[in-house]
């Protein structure tokens, strides 16, 4: 009996050490994995650096890349192109005007009755249409016709006090956010169609004169007065408001800049000078790239499986477009390579695009003591459940890291435009103060993007000379600011209201 008690006491230990044994292994496997994930997550950090010091010969860069697009055509990333918008609204404006914002797969038309540096805008109304999807890949004249007829029945609705005076054809800005070869203020061929939009027969046209034969069409009496993009429809916005703006960044979906030069610093405008002796100039700058922005292993890989690869470096990591993705990305590698989030990678986290911005915003703004908000997030939308503090803890550092480098880096764009323009110094004895006009989802709601660009900005250019730069939310350019360009080039300039 005694034989048998000792034999079933060594059984019973050597499960208890086999068991010991496995949790040990266990243990050391998923701390192996941990610290496999944290090295992705440090070695990422580490090549997203921006140190001052590189974000200063970022900035540089940007402005070589403004001097030699300004000097020839193509000779830079930088398309610099000219706006041929020479007069930013002054607050002067009077007057009833229209607006047409056509930029995806719906189109707006807005009213904007103006009444000078008084009253300033007196009443603004609009509508928002849906483009049927057969009309983004029909034929020319039934896309315009479409929206023509949509525009007519809304003139159709003026009411009291939003006449414009007798014998006056009405005045239309028209923001069209598709890429235009632009040959004056109102005019501008097709270069392509982008966001689904498939018309072969409106490509090398003059989009203002489509619009136009389609508004004749269906009897409308309307004069374009000015083409322009969302961008410039910000900076005149944000202009007839504050006459030191002296430039507009969009960042949203997309990104871009536009800004205000001397006409005389614009080599390749071979045209008579503007009497203004200034020119809007619409930079396309998330064409931007340099050899000075952090680029990693994640960015080339989204790079080359995107629509343009090699186009749009400069947009595709500052962009709400794509910041999301590249957080999947790297979330995917740990899942890959550290178990992050169990055995097998979610099928989910595979898919490109699946982790919006907003919601990698949400997740980084979640300050609940567990996480909940990543929690949530992380089920919803990549059906990964049961994560850990520490694991959403990662999740939130990982956004942390992709948008602090997307927010310095628009910074130091900034900066590149300011010293453009001479802008980012302080001139001994005058006090210039310099405003730039932002817009966007990703800026009006990302507050953790926002407040990192605004205070890397401030650190760019010293507490002196950043006491003179202010950065403003100008909202719906491409809407009232299309409305106020179409004033400020209004064929009744001059004429009494």
């Amino acid at each position: 009996m005694g034989k048998v008690a000792v034999g079933a006491a060594v059984v019973c230990a050597a499960t208890v050490c086999a068991a010991a044994v496995l949790i040990v292994r266990h243990r050391m496997r998923n701390s192996g994995r941990w610290a496999r994930a944290m090295a992705i997550l440090r070695e990422f950090e580490e090549k997203c650096g921006t140190p001052i010091a590189k974000l200063r010969l970022v900035a540089d860069a940007m402005t070589v890349e403004m001097h030699a697009g300004l000097a020839s055509e193509g000779g830079s990333k930088l398309k610099m192109i000219i706006s041929y918008v020479d007069n930013l609204p002054t607050g002067d404006e009077k007057g009833l005007f229209y607006a047409l914002d056509l930029g995806g797969t719906n189109f707006r038309v807005l009213r904007v009755l103006l009444g000078g540096k008084e009253k300033r805008v007196v009443k603004q109304e609009f509508e928002e249409v849906s483009i049927p999807p057969h009309l983004m890949v029909g034929s020319s004249d039934a896309l315009f016709d479409y929206i023509a007829a949509a525009l007519a029945k809304f003139v159709a609705t003026e009411g009291e006090g939003l006449h414009i005076s007798p014998g006056r054809q009405r005045e239309l800005g028209f923001t069209f956010s598709f890429p235009v070869r632009q040959t004056s203020i109102a005019s501008g061929a097709l270069i392509k169609w982008t966001k689904g939009f498939s018309i072969a027969d409106t490509v090398g046209q003059d989009v203002v004169g489509e619009l136009t034969k389609a508004m004749e069409r269906v009897g409308l009496d309307m004069r374009v007065s000015a083409l322009v993009n969302d961008t410039i429809g910000t900076l005149a916005g944000g202009r007839y408001y504050d006459q030191d703006v002296v430039a507009a960044v969009i960042l949203g979906t997309g990104t871009n800049a536009a800004y205000v030069e001397r006409a005389q610093a614009i080599p390749k405008w071979h045209g008579l000078l503007p009497k203004s002796g200034e020119m809007v100039i619409n930079m396309e700058w998330g064409n931007f790239r340099s050899s000075h922005i952090p680029l990693t292993e994640y960015d080339h890989l989204l790079d080359a499986e995107s629509l343009n690869p090699g186009e749009q470096i400069f947009e595709k990591i500052i962009s709400g477009m794509y910041l999301g993705d590249i957080v999947r990305r790297i979330l995917c590698r740990m899942a890959d390579e550290a178990d992050l989030f169990g055995e097998t990678v979610p099928p989910k986290l595979k898919i490109p695009f699946i982790l919006r911005t907003p919601d990698m915003s949400a997740m980084h703004h979640d300050t609940s003591p567990d996480l909940r908000v990543v929690g949530g997030k992380l089920k919803d939308i990549l059906d990964i459940s049961n994560t850990s503090l520490k694991t959403r803890k990662v999740v939130v550092e990982l956004c942390d890291i992709v948008a602090t480098r997307g927010a310095r880096l628009s910074a130091a764009g900034i900066l590149g435009i300011l010293k453009k323009l001479g802008r980012d110094t302080m001139k001994e004895g005058y006090k210039q103060k310099s405003v730039i006009a932002l817009d966007g989802g990703l800026f009006e709601h990302y507050a953790k993007f926002r407040t990192c660009l605004e205070s890397t900005l401030k650190e760019l250019l010293g507490a002196e000379a950043s006491d003179n730069i202010i950065i403003e939310h100008s909202n719906d350019g491409s809407g009232i600011g299309a409305a106020l360009l179409a004033a400020s080039h209004s064929q009744y300039l001059g004429e009494d209201s």
